[in-house]
Order: structure tokens, then C-alpha cells, then sequence
């Protein structure tokens, strides 16, 4: 959010950077790039010279502001309280706030931050952690959002295991890339459900088995599985449950579709609902970003167990194009912005 306050920082008060912004919900037509005042660090922030910005599913909904609930849970309810879109982040330490202790000016970082689509974003000190040492600013940037969701979807609610069968649907998006790969580097045996053009790259990440879902049903054959991870958001919970193990976890990873109140939301309350504490466990969470995870992320990308899969790039002005691509399905693994 962009501060109105001034506090003594290493660049003028009322300097601008360039964003990608939009007044008001809607669609991708009305983002466009605007010059804005650079954001002011407060106290424990961190302002980053951005170099590269993922594109992760919640630009979407915070561009069209749906669900209506995401409006009324502070996001703003006629429009947007932050105009500048992007949330996950790489780049530089610019200055930091009284109390940040862990980054100085000239750290390369990567997080996230609120507002990445700009010149410039103040970042919370936890929600940012070093680069990995074998990671471009390209590749770093889309790990924030996605890559933390991954790991907290296979290590803390489906508590993959080695020699475990794990289904990732949505294996070809941006959670479903890091979440194929934490789970191998877990020890799981893995399949992938992705589209016809994305086979190749699903498989090549380590997934065992890949299903193209335009050709074969996942719950149509005899395979049953200890662990599902549902990037998709389209399925039943039905359908989910008959391939699962008797005892086997399935994690719900978001959701789309559900009407414009609850977007999917709906489908996880019902499988929170129906678990039980013993037999088939149904569970779904929100993302808690944190600088500890951001550094296990970074521990197993430069111990060579997972690397960012970055589709295409794009520059600032072509963020509408991005936001068009990934609503639109053709992402292959992450999109990203480059500065």
C-alpha cells in the first residue's frame, strides 16, 4: 500500500516509478501503467527495486474483486485500497525500515511484496528472504505465492511421504510445478494431470506418471492414491474421494468457479465438513506466507531438488496480456513480469 507520509529513505519524497494499476474492479481492459509516487518505508518494511514480478492466481481475483468476500475481508468494497496490482517479487534491497535487521541496501531478495507491479514495492521484512544463488531475478520472482503454497499443501496438510502415490491436478500451473517437484523430492511417487501441450514439460520436472486430462479420466482406472493435491478447483469432491485412499489426505488448493460471493470457497467448507478424524481427511488452508519457508524453498532450489518453471515473460505494459494468458489457461507453469 502506498504510504502519504514521508520519512527520511535513500530516494526523494516525491519520486515516481512506473506501475501497473486500475482504479477500479474488472477485467484485464482497465489495468494500464501509471507513474505513481514511490512507496515510503515504515518501520520493520523493506522497499525493493523490483526486477521481476510473478503472476500468480490472486492478481486475478484482486483485479476483478471476486469473490465479493475477498471485498468485504479488507481488500477494499467499491474499489481497490491498493491500485498498483502484483504480489510476488524479486530484486534489490533499495532501504530499509527502523528494525529490519535481516537485509541491507543491495541484497538481492525475493517474496512478497504488495504492489510488485511498479519500479518499486515495500515489503514486509518476513515475507522476504535471499535470493537463491543459482536463480536469475526471472526465475526467483514467482516463488512468493505459489512456491509457499506448494510446500505447506505437501509438507504440513497432505504430509507426503516417501513411497507415498501422490495426484497433483493442476500439475502444469504455478502451484502444481513446485508442488510436483517437492513431492519427489520427498520421495512420492508422482502423477500429474495437466492438458495435451503440457505433458512433455510436467514430465520432465519428475512426475512419474502424466494423465492428460483431454484424453483419460484420472478417477476412471483402478489407481488409488495416499495423497491428492487439487490445483484445479473443478472437480467434485465425489470424484476426489473415489480415487483416494481409505485412509489417504486430499488438499484443496484454492478454488475458481463457485458464483461471484464464494468462488470455490464453498467446495472447501464441505470438505472441511466432511472430514473425519479417522478414514479419508479433506482439507484445504490458507497460505501463511512467512520468511521460514521462503527459506526452505530457497535451501531446496540450490540444492538442486526444484527449480521455478517460468513460462513466459512479459514487460510492464504487457501485464494485461499476462493476466489474459493465465485466466485464459495457457500458462505453462509461472508467468512473469520483468522491470
Amino acid at each position: 500500500m502506498i504510504a502519504t507520509q514521508a520519512r527520511p529513505t535513500s530516494i526523494a519524497r516525491q519520486a515516481t516509478m512506473q506501475a501497473s494499476v486500475r482504479r477500479k474492479y474488472g477485467s484485464a481492459d482497465l489495468v494500464h501503467v501509471a507513474e505513481i509516487v514511490i512507496p515510503i518505508v515504515q518501520d520493520g518494511d523493506v522497499l525493493v527495486r523490483v526486477r521481476a514480478a510473478g503472476v500468480d492466481r490472486g492478481v486475478w481475483h484482486l483485479m476483478a474483486g471476486k469473490p465479493y468476500l475477498m471485498r468485504i475481508a479488507g481488500f477494499g468494497l467499491r474499489a481497490p485500497k491498493n491500485p498498483v496490482l502484483g504480489r510476488e517479487v524479486a530484486g534489490t534491497v533499495e532501504s530499509v525500515g527502523t528494525g529490519v535487521t535481516r537485509f541491507k541496501p543491495g541484497d538481492p531478495v525475493f517474496g512478497i511484496g504488495e504492489g510488485s507491479f511498479a519500479g518499486y514495492v515495500v515489503a514486509r521484512e518476513d515475507r522476504l528472504a535471499p535470493k537463491p544463488q543459482n536463480l536469475t531475478f526471472e526465475q526467483a520472482a514467482p516463488i512468493g505465492v505459489s512456491g509457499l503454497t506448494a510446500l505447506q499443501a505437501v509438507r504440513d496438510h497432505g504430509q507426503v511421504k516417501a513411497g507415498q502415490e501422490v495426484l497433483i491436478i493442476g500439475a502444469s500451473g504455478g502451484v502444481g510445478t513446485f508442488a510436483v517437484q517437492i513431492a519427489k523430492s520427498y520421495g512420492a511417487r508422482v502423477t500429474g494431470v495437466c492438458s495435451t501441450s503440457k505433458v512433455e514439460m510436467v514430465r520432465s520436472i519428475g512426475a512419474d506418471r502424466v494423465i492428460d486430462y483431454t484424453s483419460e479420466d484420472f478417477a476412471a482406472g483402478e489407481q488409488r492414491y495416499d495423497v491428492i493435491i487439487d490445483t484445479g478447483g473443478n472437480s467434485t469432491l465425489a470424484r476426489l474421494r473415489s480415487v483416494l485412499t481409505p485412509d489417504g489426505t486430499l488438499v484443496i488448493v484454492g478454488g475458481e468457479g463457485g458464483g461471484s460471493w464464494f468462488g470455490g470457497i464453498d467446495r472447501q467448507l464441505r470438505a472441511m465438513m466432511l472430514s473425519r478424524s479417522k478414514g479419508q481427511k479433506l482439507r484445504s488452508f490458507i497460505c501463511k506466507e512467512n520468511h521460514e519457508d521462503l527459506l526452505v524453498l530457497k535451501d531446496l532450489i540450490e540444492a538442486g531438488k526444484l527449480t521455478p518453471v517460468v513460462g513466459k515473460t512479459y514487460p510492464l505494459a504487457a501485464v494485461p496480456e499476462a493476466i489474459r494468458d493465465l485466466e485464459n489457461g495457457r500458462a505453462q507453469g509461472k508467468l512473469v513480469i520483468t522491470l
